[in-house]
C-alpha cells in the first residue's frame, strides 16, 4: 500500500490519500482529541501530540499540526500510522458510534428558510453539491449548506478549510460569485 500526501492551501494541514474509500458517506471532523474518542484512528493521531485536527473524507484524510510543527517531522509518523490502520483493516470508528457518518452541519441552528424559497433553495444545494464541494474536497476540506435567509446563504467550512487563511477569499470571491450568478435571489454568502 502507498499513501499519497498533497498540499493544501492551508499551511498546517496536509491531504493523505490511501487510495480507497475512507469513509462511505458523508465526512466527520474531529477538531479536538476529545472529539477523536469516537476513531481509534482519530484518537491515535491526536496522540502523536502535534496534531489538532483530523478530518475524513470519501477518500482522504486531512490532518492539521500544531502551529510551529514542522510537517517533515511529523508527516513520516502519519503515514506509518495510516498505513498500519489501513493495512490492518482495523475499523475507522468505535462499535456502536452512532455519528460515524455524521455530515458537518446537520442538526445545527436554524435560519428560518421561508418555504417561498424552496425553489432557490434547491438550487443553491445543487451548486454546492455539483460544483463546490467536489472542488473544496480536492483542497482537503468540505462545505456544508446551513441556511438561507433574506439574500444570504450560510455554509460551514471543515477540514483543511476550516483554518485555511485563503477561506474567506474562497467565499466571498469564489462561491458568492457562482451563487450569484446562477442564482439572482443571492446576496451574500457568510461563513456560519
Amino acid at each position: 500500500m502507498f499513501i499519497e500526501t498533497e498540499t493544501t492551501p492551508n499551511p498546517a494541514t496536509l491531504k493523505f490519500l490511501p487510495g480507497q474509500q475512507v469513509m462511505a458517506a458523508g465526512t466527520r471532523e474531529f477538531a479536538s482529541p476529545e472529539d477523536a474518542a469516537a476513531s481509534p484512528l482519530a484518537e491515535a493521531l491526536f496522540d502523536l501530540g502535534e496534531v489538532t485536527a483530523v478530518f475524513l473524507g470519501r477518500d482522504f484524510i486531512s490532518v492539521t499540526a500544531a502551529p510551529g510543527v514542522s510537517w517533515a517531522a511529523l508527516k513520516p509518523q502519519v503515514v506509518a500510522m495510516l498505513l498500519d490502520h489501513f493495512v490492518s483493516g482495523a475499523p475507522l470508528f468505535t462499535p456502536g458510534d452512532a455519528s460515524a457518518i455524521a455530515v458537518p452541519g446537520e442538526a445545527e441552528e436554524d435560519f428560518g428558510e421561508d418555504p417561498a424559497d424552496a425553489d432557490i433553495v434547491a438550487q443553491i444545494r445543487e451548486l454546492i453539491e455539483t460544483r463546490v464541494r467536489p472542488a473544496v474536497a480536492n483542497d482537503g476540506g468540505d462545505i456544508v449548506y446551513r441556511g438561507f435567509r433574506e439574500g444570504v446563504v450560510y455554509l460551514s467550512m471543515h477540514g483543511a478549510c476550516s483554518g485555511c487563511p485563503s477561506s474567506t477569499a474562497t467565499l466571498k470571491n469564489g462561491i458568492e460569485s457562482l451563487l450569484k450568478h446562477y442564482v439572482p435571489e443571492v446576496t451574500e454568502v457568510r461563513a456560519a
